[in-house]
C-alpha cells in the first residue's frame, strides 16, 4: 500500500499566539512582541535558523503554565510567507512516535515499536524497534532548512549529531539495525542533501555511514497550525 497517497494527520493538541520576532539574544531565547510588549520566549530549537528568523517575521508562540519557567512562553513556529515551519525540535520524534505505532511507515511496517530514548553503550537513541526478537536502533534528524527546493541538514555544525552517526555505523558493521531517520518538517522540499558546505565533516561521516551499510530514510510533513501533515518519503542525494 501506497501511504503517500493516505492523508495522515497527527493533531496539535496547543493554543498558539501571533507574535512578532524581534531578537534572539541566545540559542535558546528570543525575543517577541505580543499584546504590543516586548516579551522573552524560549526557543527550543537551538540550530542556527538565520533563514527563519527575520525580525519582522510572524512567528507562533505557546503560553507556558509552569510558574517556576524563566519565560513564560515557548516559539513554537515561524510563518516563511504562506509556510509554516516548526521550531520545535522536539516536535519530529513525537511525530515519528506517532507513525510509528500506528505503522504508518510502509519501510518500517514489520517492525513493533518498543520504547523511545534508548541507551546503547555511551549513547542514547530515540527509538527501538523490535522484530522476530532483532532490535533495530532508530535516530531522528529534525530538518527544517531548504535551499532552492532542497533539503538540508544540518543548519549549523553538530558535533553530536557526527558522533550518533559513527556510532551508528560501528552499530551496523557488528550486524546490528540501525536507521538514521530525517524528518524534513517543510512542504517546499523536493529531495534531501547534507550540507556539505557547513558541516563537511558530518556529511562525510553520513555518506560513508551509508556506504558501509547504514540505513537513511527521509520522510516530510507538512506543519499546519493545529496539524502535522506526512507527506511520504523524499529521494535523497548524500554525495557533495
Amino acid at each position: 500500500m501506497n501511504l503517500t497517497l493516505k492523508k495522515i494527520e497527527m493533531p496539535l493538541d496547543w493554543e498558539l499566539f501571533e507574535a512578532e520576532f524581534v531578537d534572539r539574544p541566545n540559542r535558546f531565547l528570543t525575543r517577541v512582541k505580543f499584546n504590543g510588549e516586548i516579551v522573552e520566549s524560549h526557543l527550543p530549537d537551538p540550530g542556527r535558523l538565520k533563514e527563519l528568523l527575520i525580525p519582522g517575521v510572524t512567528l507562533l508562540i505557546k503560553r507556558e503554565g509552569n510558574p517556576n519557567r524563566k519565560t513564560k512562553f515557548s516559539t513554537q513556529a515561524v510563518y516563511l510567507g504562506k509556510q509554516l515551519i516548526s521550531l520545535n525540535s522536539w516536535l519530529p520524534n513525537q511525530f515519528v512516535e506517532f507513525l510509528l505505532k500506528r505503522k504508518f511507515l510502509d519501510f518500517l511496517e514489520d517492525w513493533d515499536f518498543v520504547r523511545r530514548e534508548v541507551p546503547f553503550g555511551i549513547h542514547r537513541f530515540d527509538f527501538l524497534m523490535m522484530r522476530n526478537e532483532k532490535p533495530l536502533y532508530v535516530e531522528v534528524k529534525s530538518v527544517t532548512l531548504v535551499e532552492n527546493g532542497i533539503a538540508k541538514f544540518p543548519d549549523a555544525v553538530t558535533e553530536r549529531g557526527k558522533r550518533h552517526v559513527e556510532h551508528l555505523a560501528e552499530m551496523t558493521k557488528e550486524g546490528i539495525d540501525c536507521m538514521v531517520l530525517f524528518v524534513v518538517q517543510r512542504s517546499d522540499a523536493k529531495m534531501f542533501q547534507p550540507q556539505w558546505e557547513r558541516d563537511p565533516k558530518f556529511a562525510e561521516a553520513l555518506l560513508k555511514a551509508h556506504q558501509d551499510g547504514l540505513n537513511i530514510k527521509v520522510i516530510q510533513a507538512d506543519i499546519q497550525k493545529f496539524k502535522m501533515v506526512f507527506c511520504g518519503e523524499l529521494p535523497f542525494n548524500l554525495e557533495a
